[in-house]
């Protein structure tokens, strides 16, 4: 006899299987039909304070600030993009933009906030007050780790904050700041005076520290941790990392095409690409050639040109130099910001705050390139056609890099998909 109880329990059983499995298998379906790229790694160049779309890669009429005219603050130039104009002071990308592609709808609901934009640009969700998400290099830097060993997956030449760092991932797929592109991270160093025999007495004491407390928890624990924080330091202060900041082993004539310092940051990307790092964040908001950087209110915008070519020679000279080296194709550009510029200007002649459309670039990868994606109205304040969210964004830079973006990773016992249902930019792939 089946009781009332039993029958109710198999029941149940039963109609939760018949419902789970179509789930499963639909689910299951969706990721089979997501597309994946080859890319090896990504050099993930930032430009803090809101590069202007008008400006840069989605030129419109010319405006004229002392009237009030909205609209571009420069003239535009053809590009090898049929179709597709770029701001005048962008020539040596223009030439080569059919390596490139250009998201003009790129889009997200902030507006006045750089810390709030940015940190939805680099983790592709909201700012939360009870999680902190990681950041596409953190998940990068989990998902595929290094292609060397010996050297980390994820370098940031930029702001070290928490918007960039892996948040519930742990502090095992963080990143390794660099402030000089001469020396490498100072804190890899043995300090002066540090022979090798001093070192390894260092090593016996530690030892002795070590075994004391294993034995007083009768685990390994906290010091199994450290162990493995020491030795990934150790393979980091080795040869095989270091050398790659020696940017004399390159030629003066390539290192003059990079440029100033930002160049030469993107020039170490490079090298540190053909180490093995997988994910490298190149910030260039380094000199604020106009006093603002991006930031362009007000009296900001007068000399924006100067960050625009500086960006135009080194972004240039990156993708050329990966294409001889035979890289390109293996390396996934991505040119951000965290939001664009109205067409309007301000009091004092520049731009305030726009989020509802702008552009990032991406370059390489092995994706179809050469294809600009979306369309904004006349006065580029409106989407037309083709909107895409930052997760959508984000989950084509993890398809391009063969990372499934709904795959889930967990804060502790809680699965969270690498991407908020993000979407890849279809048309990019092959």
């Amino acid at each position: 006899m089946t009781t009332r109880r039993t029958f109710l329990s198999q029941s149940a059983a039963i109609t939760t299987a018949a419902l789970t499995v179509p789930v499963l298998q639909a689910d299951e379906s969706k990721m089979s039909q997501l597309p994946r790229g080859k890319a090896e790694h990504c050099v993930f160049v930032w430009l803090g304070g809101g590069q202007g779309h008008l400006d840069t890669w989605d030129p419109k009429v010319k405006g004229d600030p002392k009237e009030k005219k909205p609209g571009s603050y420069y003239d535009s130039i053809e590009t090898a993009i049929s179709g597709t104009r770029v701001c005048e002071h962008l020539p040596r990308c223009a030439t080569i933009l059919d390596r490139f592609n250009i998201l003009r709808t790129v889009n997200h609901d902030v507006i006045d906030e750089h810390a709030a934009a940015t940190n939805r640009m680099h983790t592709g969700r909201p700012t939360s007050g009870t999680e902190q998400y990681p950041s596409i290099g953190s998940i990068v830097a989990q998902q595929r780790g290094t292609i060397t060993d010996g050297v980390p997956a994820y370098v940031l030449m930029g702001y070290p904050n928490v918007t960039r760092g892996p948040g519930f991932l742990g502090p095992k797929y963080g990143y390794v700041h660099l402030t000089d592109t001469k020396s490498g991270p100072p804190a890899l160093k043995r300090s002066v005076g540090i022979t090798d025999e001093r070192q390894a007495r260092r090593e016996t004491l530690l030892n002795a520290v070590r075994d004391d407390l294993r034995s007083r928890n009768g685990s390994e624990g906290i010091a199994a941790e450290y162990d493995a924080a020491i030795a990934a330091a150790q393979k980091l202060a080795g040869p095989e990392f270091m050398r790659l900041f020696d940017l004399n082993r390159e030629s003066a004539d390539l290192r003059h095409d990079f440029g100033g310092e930002f160049g030469q940051r993107c020039l170490l990307a490079r090298r540190l690409i053909e180490g093995g790092v997988r994910f490298i964040e190149v910030s260039h908001n380094l000199n604020f050639l106009n006093g603002t950087g991006w930031d362009v209110h007000n009296e900001g915008i007068l000399n924006q040109h100067k960050l625009i070519a500086e960006l135009d020679q080194a972004l240039s000279a990156l993708v050329r130099d990966l294409e001889n080296k035979k890289l390109l194709d293996k390396t996934l550009i991505v040119v951000a910001t965290e939001f664009g510029r109205p067409a309007q200007f301000d009091g004092g002649g520049g731009r305030g705050h726009h989020g509802r459309c702008f552009s990032v670039v991406l370059a390489g990868g092995g994706l179809k390139n050469g294809i600009t994606i979306g369309e904004t109205d006349e006065l580029g304040m409106k989407i037309v056609s083709r909107p895409v969210s930052v997760p959508d964004l984000h989950a084509t830079v993890h398809c391009a890099l063969g990372i499934n973006p709904r795959e889930e990773i967990y804060s502790g016992t809680r699965p969270v998909p690498i991407t908020d249902e993000g979407e890849p930019v279809r048309e990019l792939f092959a």
